[in-house]
């Protein structure tokens, strides 16, 4: 059904003010907006031009208590993936902090906005949204993440990409299961793959599947250029490019070519791969990339016996994407399922309870994707793609 605004006022009657009462009694509420499961709420806690703006602790703390209450109503009246943005204002009406959807944190200082490596980054003609998947180090699983987001994406019925830009380390070859299928090239472009319901194309499949790929920084541009200007990917709806890990050439490359409509951030729960995964963040908002949101891989390990082992911690990126005021995508946990599905092939099997060793994992990734897509049509209401839908009930 949808969130209403006057559902949303309701709900933060139930927010207390910092000096008493609630924010709808003191008057706090200035603005509602609302379209589908994606709410914005505008607040502002000063009564005239002489009173100061409220500290930057006080607004996220206060942000923090309308997000809990708004998304635990929202849920108890049906509505689980709620994406929510919250903004304070002054006595002129000047933004002075925004959280949610990808807004930095208020204790980060704001810069005037400078050109980017993105303003002069065209689209591919007839793909509407490309998201990069990318992470600070290797070995979080981040192929294993675009993999199922693409896959994952066609199942919700869109038509999608997905481009192995990881030139050095390709692994679509295995995790599609190409092993046995020919590159073909027709009028001098790039064939894509049609395989569990995706478009794909991967530089495993264009050079020795056993020859290391030693090249320079320019090598490595040219090559990425190849592939998503020289590829017939026709109309889509999403492309999905797998990065290599880190923050060098091919991301560079990528964002200068490529208008992005944003960008997600693979991490495991350690520590070590936060702080890689806090690079790459930064890397692409430097860029002018939204970032749609963090992921936390390998969660949480299920076993044979059906238990759940934290192995690395479970929790480290989802506190991670909420002290950078970045969205928290999901969780996908490992198990036994993840790894046969992944080295034969067979990413379809992840989504089917039976083939993934029970429903946990496709519950994972279901819930990754529709996260995914409230995120995808929230940066493209700010980017001006599209508008809100209106329905008269």
């Amino acid at each position: 059904m949808g969130l209403s605004k006057d559902q949303i006022r309701q709900w933060l009657t139930r927010v207390p003010h910092p000096e008493g009462g609630d924010l709808v009694a003191r008057g706090c509420v200035v603005g509602v907006a609302a379209c589908d499961q994606h709410a914005s709420i505008k607040l502002s806690l000063v009564s005239g031009p002489k009173d100061p703006d409220p500290s930057p602790e006080t607004m996220q703390s206060l942000a923090r208590k309308v997000e809990q209450v708004v998304k635990a109503a929202a849920m108890a009246s049906g509505e689980e993936q709620v994406v929510l943005g919250v903004e304070f204002i002054n006595h002129a009406g000047k933004t002075v902090a925004r959280f949610g959807a990808g807004e930095p944190p208020a204790s980060e200082p704001r810069q005037a906005a400078q050109p980017t490596q993105q303003a002069s980054a065209s689209g591919i003609d007839g793909v509407r949204h490309i998201i990069a998947v990318g992470a600070g180090k290797g070995g979080v699983g981040k192929s294993t993440v675009s993999v199922n987001l693409a896959v994952g994406l066609a199942r919700q019925g869109h038509a999608v990409g997905l481009l192995d830009g990881d030139i050095y380390g390709p692994s679509l070859p295995t995790m599609l299961g190409l092993d046995a299928l020919d590159q073909t090239v027709l009028d001098g472009a790039l064939q894509p793959f049609h395989v569990h319901g995706v478009k794909a194309v991967t530089m495993g499949k264009l050079v020795d599947p056993e020859k290391p790929l030693i090249w320079r920084g320019p090598m490595a541009h040219g090559a990425f250029t190849q592939l998503t200007e020289r590829t017939s990917w026709g109309e889509l709806d999403y492309l999905v490019i797998d990065l290599p890990p880190g923050t060098g050439d091919v991301p560079l490359t990528m964002a200068q070519s490529l208008k992005l409509t944003g960008a997600v951030i693979v991490c495991t729960p350690q520590k070590v791969a936060q702080d890689d995964a806090v690079r790459a963040a930064k890397m692409f908002q430097q860029l002018g990339v939204e970032v749609l949101g963090v992921v936390e891989n390998m969660s949480f390990f299920i076993g044979d016996d059906g238990k759940e082992y934290d192995i690395f911690g479970r929790g480290g990126a989802e506190k991670m994407a909420q002290r950078l005021g970045l969205p928290f995508l999901g969780s996908v946990p490992i198990n036994m399922a993840l790894r046969k599905n992944s080295d034969s092939g067979d990413p379809l099997g992840n989504f089917d309870p039976a083939a993934a060793g029970g429903p946990a994992l496709p519950k994972a990734l279901e819930t990754l994707v529709r996260n995914l897509e409230g995120q995808v049509n929230l940066a493209s209401l700010k980017q001006g793609k599209s508008r809100p839908s209106l329905t008269v009930r």
